[in-house]
């Protein structure tokens, strides 16, 4: 049995930190960082049968052109991916009430829109990214036993390329779900590498007052390449979702809209614009549309 202090329950039954019981959640997901992008896709919904929210993480289900879907910020950051993983998977793969792992074991299709910049000049704003892999700069996954879920070809190959400090911990690379790869791919998106920060300063290559331990981190990331896929954009939790979602069992794809180009300097014109075709393109696969 699952002790309760490693499997926090409200008064309520529901999972600690997203306050949700088994029967509020859908099998189909989408993950957004931001809660106030929640009600950017629901908004499109034709019903909402479930709303939560507990500190930044907020949640709504319901139905879009016949398909239930639940939608969920995670807030920032592959700390907060552990937790709402975790607690997701919970919810359809442990009996809360016996606290004890089921026989039969449910797979979520997970899917995040986000927003990124691109670090490849031919990936121009307005577009859109699937991260066919996630490369964590982070180390959270690394507390995991991940050898059965990791890439390590292109981990090597990576601390190879950028002579990589040990002290900052080993990368870790994983794979989107093939299946929702079939899904959602099509002659608009761009595939590659999708780089995971634990931080959105230093550990993204930004300087304010402190110096960071390697300038050139950036520019050795945009010119990495592992059989012609290279590095696309730079964020804080596409590597996370897939590493955890390969070890629970789960599909997870990572989408992202460009809004800025950091090879270029450019930036959207309208990147409201981009996030909500991105939006309905999304929901659309997911209907069957």
């Amino acid at each position: 049995m699952i002790q309760s202090s490693e499997l926090i329950l409200n008064p309520d039954g529901s999972v600690y930190h997203l306050n949700l019981r088994p029967e509020h959640i859908a099998h189909d997901i989408i993950f957004v960082g931001d809660q106030n992008r929640v009600e950017k896709i629901t908004q499109f919904f034709d019903s909402i049968e479930h709303s939560a929210q507990k500190r930044e993480f907020k949640t709504q289900t319901g139905i879009y052109k016949g398909k239930r879907i639940s939608v969920v910020s995670t807030g920032i950051g592959p700390d907060n991916i552990d937790i709402v993983l975790n607690e997701l998977d919970a919810l359809v793969n442990i009996d809360l009430r016996t606290r004890q792992p089921k026989e039969k074991l449910t797979s979520l299709n997970i899917i995040r829109i986000g927003t990124s910049g691109s670090l490849q000049e031919d990936i121009p704003v307005d577009s859109f990214v699937m991260s066919k892999f996630g490369l964590g700069l982070d180390n959270m996954l690394r507390s995991y036993l991940i050898d059965n879920v990791s890439i390590t070809e292109i981990e090597d190959a990576f601390v190879k390329h950028t002579n990589w400090d040990p002290k900052k911990g080993k990368p870790y690379v994983t794979q989107c779900s093939e299946k929702l790869e079939k899904l959602i791919e099509s002659d608009r998106i761009f595939k590659g590498i999708t780089a995971t920060a634990g931080g959105f300063y230093g550990p993204q290559g930004r300087v304010l007052r402190l110096n960071i331990q390697d300038e050139e981190l950036n520019n050795k990331m945009d010119n990495f390449s592992f059989n012609e896929t290279k590095i696309t954009n730079l964020e804080m939790e596409t590597a996370a979702i897939y590493g955890l979602s390969a070890l629970l069992g789960h599909n997870a794809l990572s989408l992202n809209a460009i809004i800025a180009n950091r090879a270029s300097g450019t930036f959207s014109a309208d990147p409201y614009k981009s996030v909500d075709e991105l939006i309905a393109y999304t929901l659309n696969k997911l209907a069957g549309n």
